[in-house]
């Protein structure tokens, strides 16, 4: 990863827009800020949501809040809770995430 292009700058999560997104179940809202060609999120997962797809892409992921699930399409199964985060390189691994309860996570990718 190349972090170029952009200058030193803060971001106050609580003033961005959310755009909505709808999983199998439950919903996600997204604060997003592009860096160049890296996004940044905070990721609000509505209790019982479920992925509606596998995901490809590589992402870094932290739980600030809650408790997420994330299955691999080969079969494993993590959980993830506060303060726990996951690596994943495009490509590598096809995986979805769930919650019960709700998370918040901060996702780079």
């Amino acid at each position: 990863m190349q972090l170029q292009g952009f200058p030193f700058s803060t971001t106050q999560w609580d003033k961005l827009e959310p755009t909505e997104h709808k999983g199998e179940t439950g919903i996600a809202y997204w604060r997003t800020i592009r860096l160049g060609n890296i996004r940044v999120r905070m990721v609000d997962y509505s209790p019982g949501y479920m992925a509606d797809h596998w995901c490809e892409k590589g992402h870094i992921l932290l739980c600030v809040e809650g408790e997420l699930e994330t299955e691999l399409k080969d079969g494993g199964k993590f959980v993830l809770a506060k303060g726990m985060s996951y690596q994943v390189s495009d490509g590598a691994s096809s995986h979805r995430s769930s919650t019960r309860t709700g998370a918040k996570l901060f996702i780079v990718d």
